[in-house]
């Protein structure tokens, strides 16, 4: 009758109720005494109302119903209302059903709900009869229910019905809207009708709104709000969510792992038994040994065994069950498939087809394939559970074999990397292993299997062998010509002998040895020498090339270890010092002996005798260590370079004299001196100027001629308007440098400018010229364009006086059209001297200087002033300065380096 039901014939639902009606009937056989519960007229929904004692009826009950849907009944007997109730009677009552799955066992209980009462006070009665109001009545309709149609629901009853003719409504999506019209009122009696049956997974309730009014159109009572809930009935079969389940499980899991989790749904009202599903396994393939079980209320599946093999079952199929109604056999309910893949596992070891293998191999045979090796593994193929890793446990401590895996076939590939010898070892064991690429995961004790291979060595006629490949022998160094000694020796690896081989020398760089062909003994050709440079740690190589009577070849190296002899005397490496006079006061000096050590240090140092020369009065030596002494001077010499001899002697009398170059020199630190040493010089007791120095020095005087020449000349042929520019304005002039350092070179002149000895350095166009001028005085001539010139005297110190009174010395100014400064320091010679050559020149140009047509002297005429203080940087702006003429300049930036880093210096000034 059910499936009939599930078709859709119309007698279905009328079956299936007789069949719950008859499952009632037949379980209130076994009931158990009826519980009464005191509850108030009107309880809200979710209140506990009341316990009862289920384990008293039913102690092994694992169902639990309620007949009632307004009230719902928990484990340990609590009843709770699911919705508002508002008891219109005194009494009500509903059954709850206790049942035990396992057994099909079924019991009752009947419980009563009996109204409170409690007195009424006098004032709750007026109260009533003055308020009008509607009956609040709860109203429900089943679900495909089989009629009659109309189905008469309910009665609504105004009030006011006593006093009034009372005409009844209803409104709401039951009754206005098409093509429902589901509900409709008697219009004078208020009865309300349901017109067809209703299906809930459509329409769970209906809200309607009832009316009361009179026949003139009055409305005595508010609009009572109406709601028609549409009982469930267990009408819908559960589905799985899927029609085939697929889960993957690891084999030699553990009992209880969980495989998956299946699912259904059901579309009744839900927390009811008609939605409440129970899952459970009705098949498994293959069905022994049962491996699997299912939990009945999630649907999760888990092993129940620990035999899940994967190389015996690698797939098992389950037929599932899911049903409502708690499981319970009136239930409906529906299968689906399950399909479980058991996952390999390195479980397994790779295991070889036989324990022991044999093969053979030619001697000096390398990269070659002598033997292949099958394995067995019973997991998946082509999977890191089934390649096979191989190695050689023993016998290959030479490196001789290596054994690699065949990705195709799964082999292992046995190979020779270094040749074998046959006359060392005719045959070998090896024991080999196989493991697979993923780590071993099963139960067995072993981690690996073994095998043994045997490789037999087969004899070859070969040709000479030079072992060991370095041979040595030992010879004294500077030995006689002809000395001989034992060579080189190969043999024959079959006979052991060196009979019918000879010898041959493939490389000799010095060729100071000679080998003889029949006995390779090695006979020295010239003079050995230890202290070579092709010398390295005391042996000298020579390659020997040895061949037998078939030709075939072998080379080896013949070392010569050249023994030591006290041939060399120590030595100054370091051969010029230098000696920061008065910082320092001496010098240290360190020796070295190329021989060994035996005839090496201690060193004695002492100083080596010159004739017609004062060495020891000069300098003196005071021994550090066995390797170094420290080189004093006495009696404070003058600044130069002074060669000095020093004997060094070892240990064993053998010395040797060297010749250290010691420059005393005025400075702070060694590269200081290093800048004004010339390595050219020898044992001077002077500085000296270099070429380039004298050259520079020679071209500053010269331009600096030229320009004063071309100045003073080309001023009286030009007119100009007068300017005037700021005084601290350098118009890309020489600014004027004054000399600071004591000891700076000069350039010494006589009456016509000429320079008779020049310095060592040029400082620049605008510094000073040269230095190292013997006599009474220096002068120092500095031009500038566009600025003034100064004469100052270093016969005396203190006064200052101007051109015409320049007869003591002093500082004399002296303001031309276009010239520059000129510093003189020391005149050496006479004031009428310089007098009577520079008056009648300078008056002559200064006379003419910047004259207009009118022979008048413009108004900023050379004027003579008096003494205002030295160093001062403020040019003269005179009658000449606006010229900006450049001929014959061009020169200035094409200097030789040397005086073109002085002129860059003096520009930063």
């Amino acid at each position: 009758m059910a499936a009939a039901g599930h078709a859709g014939f119309p007698g279905g639902a009328l079956c299936r109720q007789l069949l719950l009606t008859l499952a009632i009937l037949t379980a209130a056989c076994d009931a158990c005494k009826t519980v009464t519960l005191h509850v108030p007229s009107k309880l809200d929904a979710e209140k506990f109302i009341g316990r009862v004692n289920l384990k008293e009826c039913f102690k092994s009950a694992n169902a639990i119903h309620s007949s009632d849907p307004d009230f719902q009944i928990l484990e340990d007997g609590s009843v709770y209302t699911t919705n508002a109730i508002l008891l219109s009677s005194e009494k009500r009552t509903f059954t709850i059903s206790l049942a035990n799955t396992e057994n099909q066992e079924e019991k009752t209980v009947l419980v009563l709900l009996e109204r409170q009462t409690k007195k009424r006070h006098s004032q709750e009665k007026v109260l009533r009869r003055s308020k009008r109001r509607w009956a609040p009545i709860p109203c429900s309709v089943p679900e495909n229910s089989l009629g009659p149609f109309p189905l008469f629901l309910q009665q609504i009853q105004s009030d006011t019905a006593q006093n009034y003719t009372i005409y009844y409504s209803i409104r709401g999506p039951g009754v206005d809207r098409e093509p429902l019209n589901l509900f409709y009122v008697e219009r004078d009696t208020g009865n309300l009708f349901c017109t067809r049956p209703v299906d809930r997974e459509q329409y769970e309730s209906f809200e309607l709104v009832a009316f009361a009014t009179t026949p003139d159109g009055y409305t005595p009572e508010l609009p009572l709000p109406l709601v028609i809930r549409i009982e469930d009935e267990n009408d819908n079969y559960p589905i799985f969510t899927e029609t085939t389940y697929i889960f993957a499980v690891s084999e030699n899991c553990r009992i209880g792992t969980t495989v998956g989790q299946v699912c259904a749904t059901d579309k009744d009202e839900p927390d009811t038994l008609h939605t409440r599903l129970k899952y459970s396994i009705i098949e498994q393939l293959p069905a022994s040994p049962v491996v699997f079980s299912m939990h009945p209320t999630t649907g999760v599946i888990t092993t129940s065994s620990s035999q899940l093999d994967r190389e015996v079952f690698d797939k098992y199929q389950l037929k599932i069950k899911v049903q409502d109604m708690d499981g319970q056999y009136f239930g409906l309910q529906t299968t689906s498939a399950c399909v479980i893949n058991i996952v390999d596992v390195n479980d397994n070891l790779p295991t070889f087809t036989r324990s022991s293998y044999v093969t053979s191999v030619e001697e000096n045979r390398i990269d070659v394939e002598i033997l292949r090796v099958t394995v067995e593994d019973k997991d998946l193929i082509n999977t890191a559970n089934w390649r096979a890793n191989f190695t050689i446990l023993k016998g290959n401590e030479n490196g001789n074999f290596k054994i690699v895996t065949d990705p195709k076939t799964n082999e292992g590939v046995l190979c020779v990397v270094k040749p074998l010898n046959y006359e060392e070892k005719q045959q070998v064991t090896l024991q080999i292993g196989a493991v697979n690429e993923a780590p071993y995961s099963g139960s067995s004790r072993s981690a690996m299997n073994t095998a043994t291979v045997t490789v037999n060595v087969q004899n070859q006629d070969e040709g000479p062998e030079c072992s060991p490949a370095v041979q040595t022998v030992r010879i004294k160094e500077n030995a006689p010509v002809g000395t001989q000694s034992s060579g080189y020796k190969a043999y024959d690896p079959d006979t052991r002998s060196s009979s019918g081989i000879r010898y041959k020398k493939l490389n000799d760089p010095q060729g100071w040895v000679t080998i003889n062909e029949n006995s390779g003994s090695v006979t020295t050709f010239r003079s050995l020498d230890r202290e070579a440079e092709t010398i390295r740690n005391g042996m000298y190589n020579v390659t020997v090339l040895a061949t037998d009577k078939d030709g075939r070849t072998c080379t080896g190296i013949l070392g010569i270890i050249l023994e030591d002899v006290n041939d060399n005397g120590p030595s100054i490496p370091k051969r010029q010092v230098i000696i920061c006079k008065p910082v320092m006061s001496s010098a240290e000096i360190v020796a070295v002996d190329p021989d060994e050590p035996i005839h090496g240090p201690p060193f004695d140092f002492s100083l080596e005798q010159v004739p017609n020369s004062d060495i020891y009065r000069m300098w003196r030596l005071t021994k550090i260590n066995d390797t170094a002494a420290r080189l004093s001077y006495q009696n404070d010499p003058q600044f130069g370079q002074y060669t000095v001899p020093i004997r060094v002697t070892d240990r064993l009398g053998q010395s040797l004299v060297t010749q250290v170059n010691v420059v005393v020199c005025d400075c702070v630190t060694e590269n200081d001196c290093n800048l004004r040493i010339s390595p050219q010089t020898g044992n001077n007791r002077g500085i000296m100027l270099g070429k380039w120095a004298i050259l520079a020095i020679l071209l500053g005087i010269a331009l600096l001629f030229c320009i004063l020449f071309t100045l003073v000349c080309g001023a009286s042929g030009a007119a100009k308007k007068p300017k005037v520019f700021p005084d601290d304005l350098a118009q890309q002039n020489l600014i004027v440098s004054n000399t600071e350092a004591p000891g700076d070179d000069r350039v010494c002149s006589t009456n016509g400018f000429s320079a008779h000895t020049v310095g060592s350095s040029a400082q620049g166009i605008c510094g000073t010229m040269g230095s190292g001028v013997k006599g009474r005085g220096q002068e120092t001539i500095e031009m500038v364009k566009g600025g003034h010139q100064t004469l100052e005297s270093c016969r005396g110190a203190g006064q200052h006086h101007t051109l015409e009174s320049c007869k003591g010395g002093g500082q004399h100014t002296l303001d031309s059209c276009r010239g520059g400064q000129v510093e003189v320091e020391n005149c050496k010679y006479a004031h009428s001297e310089w007098y009577s050559f520079t008056q009648p020149r300078l008056g002559e140009r200064v006379r003419l200087c910047d004259q207009d047509t009118n022979h008048t002297h413009a108004q900023d005429y050379v004027l003579t002033y008096n003494y205002e203080g030295r160093g001062s940087t403020a040019g003269s702006v005179g009658c000449c300065s606006e010229r900006q003429e450049e001929d014959g300049l061009d020169f200035l930036d094409h200097l030789e380096p040397k005086f073109r880093t002085l002129a860059e210096t003096c520009m930063k000034r």
